[in-house]
């Protein structure tokens, strides 16, 4: 098999240490030399393997991405003069029975010198800490969801109902009752004459659902969660801002990104984030839907299709890319509106939703390398491509309700 890289080296990471292989080329019919080294994972080591590697004209290092150990090495090392590739590890699995971190490095060597590895996309550093942010401001906000599901568990255990009339309990009108409650009030009339504006409208209901057993024990926890929440409300609002100043450089990127239905700014920052807001690096739109898992699988042997799941893509994008979905789905008058209930109704909606994800990405896609603002095609974009089928299905429809149809063309207007 023909050698790519006669200089090429193995590094299997792990949290304290890496086992480094460095394969030479042989000449003639001589075999490659190949040596394993250990080095730790602090930074003055790495340094010293980086200038390791430089001495032995390494041209290129190849690395399996193992949780984040990775990152003390590649950051380092892509300083040197050779090439570093973050390999995906599923694609680099060493045989079975005879596995160990050094015949892990080894294998690694021998792909990265015959060329059989695809690097992963690792972004560069403004990429990077915008990432860090966004992936940290999603985390928290999670955590926040979640504190506000553990408060409305404590309120049912108190036997407040609070949650049943008010949508949103950490809401205005919310946190005013909770906090009389905290504060000592338990008269159910007077809680419910706290709310604000339309909940107003829901008075007689109130009373009822703040009829409870809520005593000091339940106050101490409310205070306590009710707390968290605001520590968390708090980070989000500092991370938004810090955001807002990191996505500068980017800002036309995602002026252009928020004209898409279903695309808020929030949603704007984590894709930008996550796929770097540079389609140079994606070839053709196919490849950008392929990488980010919206598109369907390929397992196919003996002439039997298997399965055509999606890939398991990145968990962030697909986060953002789901709510951006759902978002446009619920839209009206929209192409993306349409192509969800289109594809629902003979799919159904996960399905559906994944479509209208692929859509966003295509279109996104084209709108980056281009530099022009999304234009809709329409919610009757389906009808104008195939009118006849369309008035086929309708005479179809309403002959099934017992009509009979006759079509007369519209009179043209002067």
């Amino acid at each position: 098999m023909e050698v790519v890289h006669p200089r090429c080296a193995g590094v299997d990471v792990s949290k304290r240490d890496a086992k480094v292989c460095v394969r030479v080329a042989g000449t003639g019919r001589a075999k490659a030399r190949s040596t394993v080294t250990t080095w730790s994972s602090v930074t003055n080591q790495v340094l010293a393997l980086r200038d390791h590697l430089i001495g032995e004209q390494v041209t290129l290092v190849v690395m399996e991405a193992t949780g984040d150990y990775w990152k003390p090495f590649y950051y380092l090392l892509e300083d040197g003069p050779f090439e570093v590739m973050l390999v995906n590890a599923r694609h680099v699995k060493n045989l079975p029975g005879r596995k160990t971190d050094v015949s892990d490095a080894a294998w690694l060597a021998d792909l990265g010198a015959h060329g059989l590895v695809r690097g992963s996309f690792v972004p560069p550093p403004p990429i990077r800490q915008l990432r860090d942010l966004t992936r940290t401001r999603t985390t928290i906000t999670r955590e926040r969801a979640r504190e506000i599901q553990r408060l409305e568990k404590l309120l049912e255990d108190a036997g407040i109902k609070l949650s049943s009339v008010a949508t949103d309990i950490s809401g205005v009108s919310g946190r005013a009752m909770l906090a009389a409650l905290v504060a000592g009030e338990r008269d159910p009339g007077v809680l419910a004459d706290l709310a604000k504006r339309r909940l107003r409208s829901k008075i007689p209901e109130l009373t009822e659902a703040l009829t409870g057993r809520f005593g000091e024990h339940h106050a101490f926890l409310t205070r306590l969660h009710l707390d968290l929440i605001d520590q968390h409300t708090t980070a989000i609002g500092e991370l938004t801002a810090r955001i807002e100043v990191m996505i500068e450089p980017f800002r036309r990127v995602r002026d252009l990104i928020v004209t898409i239905p279903g695309i808020s700014t929030l949603v704007a920052d984590v894709i930008i984030a996550e796929t770097g807001g540079d389609m140079t690096r994606f070839p053709t739109a196919g490849h950008l839907a392929s990488w980010a898992g919206t598109c369907p699988g390929s397992n196919e042997s003996a002439g039997r299709v298997k399965s055509t799941a999606t890939r398991p893509g990145n968990p962030y994008l697909k986060g953002a890319l789901g709510i951006a979905a759902m978002s446009a789905a619920r839209s009206k008058g929209t192409y993306l509106s349409a192509k969800y209930r289109r594809i629902a109704a003979r799919r159904g909606p996960v399905k559906a939703i994944v479509a209208v994800e692929h859509a966003i990405l295509i279109a996104m896609w084209n709108m980056l390398t281009t530099g022009e603002h999304y234009r809709d095609p329409g919610d009757d974009f389906y009808t104008r491509l195939n009118p006849d089928k369309a008035k086929n299905r309708a005479i179809d429809q309403l002959r099934k309700m017992g009509f009979n149809v006759t079509l007369q063309p519209q009179a043209a207007t002067a």
